[in-house]
């Protein structure tokens, strides 16, 4: 007979999980797996991680970081964002537990994390303050844009826009370059 189960996951043992391909993260004790993600979804991260990447290189505002990540803001919560960025004073020290604020936070959709990236992850983020939160639909190419005081998410089609403090221009990335075909 096998061992049940825990009913409530910490920061700690999602850290000891296995390396067998799956992301593992907690949020408030529940744990969130999912496997490897479609070509699609990395070709979506890997797309906003440059446009906000060259967009940073010029305003010098945070440092764009991309999952596996280890952001934790308690003992039971462990998230993976697919693409953030924190602070250039935090992003200095090298060391995730001392990465607290996220200025951005993306999440791109995969058929296992949807539920989790639109109810559970994002209101643990609004929760720490992230000031926008973006979910990227890949297959209706949308996105859906998200600030602490939303109840409902803005549905962009057309244009992604981000104004972070201390910046002189905002960063920009049309949708259809986004969703560009390969």
């Amino acid at each position: 007979m096998g061992m049940a189960a825990p009913l409530y996951y910490t920061a700690d043992m999602v850290r000891a999980m296995p390396d067998d391909g799956n992301r593992y993260e907690v949020v408030y004790g529940e744990l969130l797996v999912t496997p490897a993600p479609r070509p699609w979804h990395q070709v979506l991260v890997h797309r906003l991680s440059l446009a906000i990447g060259k967009y940073l290189e010029r305003e010098t505002v945070g440092l764009i970081l991309a999952s596996p990540a280890d952001i934790s803001w308690g003992p039971d919560v462990l998230v993976q964002p697919d693409v953030f960025v924190v602070p250039p004073d935090e992003a200095r020290t090298l060391t995730w537990s001392r990465m607290q604020t996220l200025l951005l936070v993306v999440e791109v959709l995969s058929l296992s994390s949807t539920k989790a990236d639109r109810f559970i992850k994002r209101l643990r983020y609004r929760e720490a303050g992230v000031p926008l939160y973006w979910v990227v639909d890949g297959d209706e190419h949308t996105v859906e844009v998200w600030t602490p005081a939303d109840d409902f998410p803005a549905i962009e089609r057309d244009r992604l826009v981000w104004h972070p403090a201390g910046a002189r221009e905002p960063f920009s990335l049309s949708l259809s370059d986004l969703f560009r075909p390969l």
